[in-house]
């Protein structure tokens, strides 16, 4: 932005000329020191009269106050603190104890999107603990083994990482997700529907990886269930985007990302 598209700055191309003897057209004489300052006075309160003017119009405008003014455009949900209370206990890092009603089933969502495609669930030690955390018990054993297909030796040899999940010395295997937003598309006290957008980056980051860490935008669907007093998962599915355009930045190379894994830890997504 130019100096000219500053609030108050003169339009470009714009002069103010001071012509000499007050009137630019020699019509009128000059006028006496008392004219002068009574016409200083004048404008004074002029102005003063102006700014007080502005002033309550700013205070009356009330188009936003007023109840009976229906804004129809959409809101997005609130993130901010409301009042409920927030997640206080986690079983092997993962959240646990939502609220049991919108705002809680959401964060529940949220919590479990970053799980199920984090880092640790191709690992079977840790895939069996998180499936007992955050699916319902009827869908357990399934899933259990579904993972375990999806995740075998040949998908884990494909992006670098041998069958305990782990990647070779000298690598270092990201998988972190941030959710972006949630919408609860459907709920009742005992079943909900919640679409959670996500970015996320994944990949394996070293100096001759061939799965190098890149960047995704995709959005996790969600059907959760109030089971033993908490929201579980029942099914999920996912799909690409929303994506942005891809911006300019420049890429870090392999040890920043694995030095940037290391030292910055996750979060917990509570609304």
């Amino acid at each position: 932005m130019s100096p000219e598209d500053e609030q108050g700055y003169p339009e470009a191309g714009q002069t103010r000329t001071r012509l000499p003897g007050g009137d630019p057209y020699g019509g009128a004489p000059r006028r006496t020191g008392r004219t002068s300052s009574r016409s200083l006075v004048t404008v004074v309160g002029v102005v003063v009269l102006l700014i007080a003017a502005i002033a309550f119009a700013n205070r009356g405008d009330s188009s936003t106050d007023d109840p009976t003014q229906k804004n129809t455009a959409p809101r997005p949900a609130p993130t901010a603190a409301s009042g409920t209370r927030p997640v206080e206990t986690q079983g092997d890092g993962i959240p646990s104890g939502f609220a049991h009603n919108g705002q809680g089933v959401q964060s529940a969502a949220a919590n479990y999107a970053v799980v199920l495609v984090s880092a640790d669930i191709l690992k079977p030690v840790s895939r069996s603990e998180i499936v007992k955390q955050v699916f319902v018990a009827g869908q357990q054993a399934a899933l259990t083994d579904r993972f375990n297909k999806a995740y075998d030796k040949q998908f884990l040899s494909g992006i670098g990482l041998d069958a305990n999940g782990d990647a070779p010395a000298g690598h270092t295997y990201v998988s972190r997700t941030a959710p972006l937003g949630t919408k609860l598309t459907a709920y009742s006290n005992s079943a909900a529907t919640v679409e959670v957008w996500c970015t996320g980056v994944f990949g394996t980051a070293g100096a001759d990886s061939t799965n190098p860490v890149t960047s995704d935008w995709f959005t996790m669907t969600l059907q959760l269930r109030w089971e033993g007093g908490d929201w579980k998962v029942d099914s999920f599915s996912q799909k690409d985007g929303p994506a942005p355009v891809p911006g300019d930045d420049k890429a870090s190379s392999a040890d920043q990302m694995a030095k940037a894994v290391e030292e910055y830890g996750g979060f917990t997504y509570a609304r």
